[in-house]
């Protein structure tokens, strides 16, 4: 996820339970553009002891093969296409999502980072652009070109974050495909993850939201795949975790507001488990310091005995019908 995956919130995931593997935050490609210093730390300062492939976007054919060839000097898993991202200001370059209205241009830009690549190449996908009509001839271009793993979003671009995923497209991959399937989009609880591989036959799932609202969630589906006991974090947990979320993201560069506001992007998926009502989201997006954010996560989540109540392992639905900072985050 775009300006909010990074280094630092891979790093205090593994404290959670890691993933199998993880994805970088894209990196832009273009005729100007050089390897982002900040996105390549969370490759070479990975602490989880995980796989992390490096994701790109773009089109351009010389440059897509010149970041995979540099890329490859550093201790990546493979390298990754983003098919998926639907933000206007990503697919209007015709780069993300918006390559899925052309799917020969997709096939050239795979043909060029199969060509440069000598590790896995794997994809970051939708269903389609406006529909799925181009699915079955997107996935056979993914099959010609050996890609070696594919991460379906079972939404269009233009569906975003709130149309109905629909998993038959997952399951049509995997049967069409050859190489490892994992399901992305709405994957809220644990037990979801494992009722959707069961359904559809997919590998695994790929967690982006749930896994800022819920860190423990890796571990949660493990344990159940496992038969073992789940465990089920407290609102104090879940203040511990916001605590520990603004410690590994301090820089001392930037000013304490800037501080909280960066911290936001993360409690906008956190606040989904606290309360119902929203009112946690009301007041925490309100707020510019941390002496104030402080109070707020003490009256919601420690105050009047619900230090000892469980966080609600799915999203409130109500809030998610609510508008918010989210859908100006890629998420592929």
């Amino acid at each position: 996820m775009q300006d909010v995956t990074g280094r630092s919130f891979m790093n205090l995931l593994s404290a959670y339970g890691s993933p199998d593997l993880y994805f970088t935050e894209y990196f832009r490609v273009h005729s100007h553009a050089r390897i982002d210093p900040s996105i390549l730390s969370s490759i070479t300062e990975n602490i989880s002891g995980r796989p992390v492939f490096a994701q790109l976007i773009g089109e351009d054919l010389e440059h897509m093969a010149r970041f995979a060839k540099e890329l490859q000097n550093f201790p990546i898993a493979g390298v990754d296409l983003n098919l998926g991202c639907p933000a206007p200001r990503v697919y209007r370059k015709n780069v993300g999502g918006g390559l899925l209205r052309d799917p020969q241009r997709i096939n050239r830009v795979l043909g060029v980072l199969r060509e440069s690549c000598d590790c896995p190449l794997t994809v970051k996908t939708r269903i389609g652009f406006e529909d799925a009509v181009h699915f079955p001839q997107i996935l056979d271009i993914f099959s010609s070109n050996h890609v070696e793993l594919v991460s379906l979003h079972a939404r269009t671009v233009r569906g975003g974050y709130r149309a109905v995923p629909d998993y038959s497209f997952v399951k049509q991959a995997v049967d069409r495909l050859d190489c490892p399937v994992l399901l992305n989009g709405e994957v809220n609880t644990p037990s979801s993850a494992i009722d959707l591989i069961s359904k559809t036959g997919a590998a695994g799932v790929m967690i982006g939201r749930s896994a800022i609202r819920n860190p423990w969630i890796f571990l949660q589906i493990k344990q159940l795949q496992q038969e073992r006991e789940m465990f089920r974090p407290s609102m104090s947990d879940l203040n511990n975790y916001i605590k520990s979320l603004y410690n590994a993201l301090y820089r001392d560069d930037i000013s304490e507001e800037k501080q909280v506001a960066r911290l936001k992007k993360f409690l906008n998926f956190v606040g989904l488990s606290v309360d119902q009502e929203g009112g946690f989201l009301y007041e925490m997006r309100r707020v510019k310091l941390r002496s104030e954010l402080e109070k707020i996560c003490e009256k919601y989540l420690l105050l009047k005995g619900k230090a000892s109540q469980l966080m609600s392992l799915e999203p409130h639905a109500g809030l998610l019908a609510r508008p918010s900072t989210e859908d100006s985050i890629c998420q592929g």
